[in-house]
């Protein structure tokens, strides 16, 4: 099971939950008392649980507000996830971030697709397009949609 693949809530739930049963083991094994240790578990994951809810990504108009995926071009081949994320949030909140790679050699193509809220995407759009990131013009459009394959329709 990889960690890193849930949500934020339930890995903060998690630690909570390991930090709580490690921590209660030791406090029992060292103090003999088993209410002071299961005190300090309890403690610690209503704490967890109470700043996972806390520390949750806020919601722009609510859990169904419309997105924009945009297209971006022309990126520098250098250019990762983390900095074109950094780039679009100055216009919003950024949904995802997907660079596009080549499937033989895995080096990045150049271009990507970007996920924003359809305000900030708008706004994103007109403010960075023919705008130059890392010494690249970039060419920011909105996404066409993923034509699907004539041959495969036709069966």
């Amino acid at each position: 099971m990889k960690l890193f693949q849930h949500s934020l809530v339930v890995q903060s739930a998690l630690l909570a939950l390991t930090t709580a049963v490690t921590g209660g083991i030791l406090i029992v094994l060292f103090t003999a008392s088993y209410s002071s240790g299961l005190w300090f578990a309890l403690g610690v994951v209503a704490g967890g649980i109470a700043v996972s809810w806390l520390v949750r990504a806020p919601s722009i108009t609510g859990e169904t507000a419309a997105t924009i995926t945009l297209y971006v071009g022309n990126l520098p081949y250098r250019a990762n996830e983390a900095a074109v994320r950094s780039l679009f949030e100055q216009y919003g909140h950024v949904v995802s971030v997907r660079l596009m790679k080549d499937r033989n050699t895995g080096k990045r193509r150049g271009f990507g697709f970007v996920e924003m809220p359809e305000h900030a995407a708008l706004e994103a759009k007109e403010a960075l397009n023919d705008t130059e990131f890392q010494q690249r013009t970039l060419k920011v459009r909105e996404a066409n949609e993923k034509k699907e394959d004539e041959s495969d329709s036709s069966l």
